[in-house]
């Protein structure tokens, strides 16, 4: 994962993308078509995020928040873990640069009010604090550990209106097989029916997932720069979102012809400068680069 400079080091954010963190364009899309056709659709209920590094995702849940709905953000930011092996986790992904200082000054740059923040391990949320069936989305994306994981999908079920959404972030990466296990664990045991998923991120719902289906393909992704396709799992079926890959730029034949026909000392400059530019931009290589 990318470092973060320590937090007050860092200025206001003046756009969204000054907020560090890993919440990107295309969750950031999917997050607000599902949220803007719920409430386009009369469906209301309030929003959980666990996990929230410093509000990169929350400053856009809270964007969506209708009259009389609650965004509740639970993180433990700069407390102490209660066990050794979040510690650990933490000391090593976050703990110089997770404040809850710095996650209110991100959110108050872009909303006139904090949401209820309740700074505690996300397993302070399974005595019932969120009433039950009193949500329409939530996002996890707290800790990486089996345990942990499997006991915030329990606190989305218990908090989830019928047909609400949750999303599980890095359900898929090879550093968090605990995260892995627990997702899958409650689409096969636990009726959790997966209907969209992205590079980084689940979403499912213990609720109608045609309908869902439905929703996600009124909008056309393609025209936004995305692939969808379709899977099955376990018979039912599941909708994949990701990034058009750009077509290779063609070779030319003149810029072969010029690299032939310079000095060997400029021929090879010229390569490692290209060579930069194809790392940072992906140009194709050229030949016997």
């Amino acid at each position: 994962m990318p470092t973060a400079e320590p937090a007050a080091a860092r200025p206001a954010p003046l756009k969204r993308d000054d907020i560090p963190g890993w919440f990107f364009s295309l969750d950031r899309a999917a997050f607000g078509h599902l949220l803007s056709t719920q409430s386009a659709a009369g469906v209301t209920g309030d929003i959980l995020e666990l996990g929230s590094y410093l509000g990169r995702s929350a400053v856009l849940l809270g964007d969506h928040l209708q009259p009389g709905e609650r965004l509740t953000v639970c993180d433990l930011f700069d407390s102490e873990a209660d066990d050794e092996d979040n510690a650990a986790e933490m000391a090593m992904s976050y703990r110089k640069t997770l404040t809850r200082s710095a996650f209110e000054a991100n959110y108050l740059a872009f909303h006139r009010e904090l949401p209820e923040i309740v700074q505690a391990p996300t397993s302070a949320l399974a005595d019932g604090r969120i009433p039950a069936d009193s949500c329409r989305f939530v996002h996890v994306d707290a800790s990486h550990l089996y345990e942990h994981v499997a006991g915030d999908i329990a606190v989305a079920r218990a908090a989830l209106a019928e047909d609400g959404l949750v999303a599980l972030d890095d359900y898929r990466s090879e550093h968090t097989p605990g995260v892995s296990a627990a997702v899958w664990e409650a689409v096969f045991t636990g009726g959790l029916r997966p209907v969209l998923l992205t590079p980084m991120k689940f979403y499912g719902t213990w609720g109608d997932a045609s309908a869902v289906r439905e929703v996600l393909l009124r909008r056309d992704w393609r025209a936004g720069g995305y692939t969808v396709d379709e899977d099955t799992i376990a018979g039912s079926p599941v909708l994949r979102l990701n990034y058009q890959v750009k077509p290779p730029v063609e070779r030319s034949t003149s810029r072969r012809l010029a690299l032939e026909l310079l000095p060997p000392v400029a021929t090879r400059a010229t390569r490692r400068m290209l060579r930069t530019l194809r790392e940072r931009r992906a140009v194709p290589p050229l030949p016997n680069a």
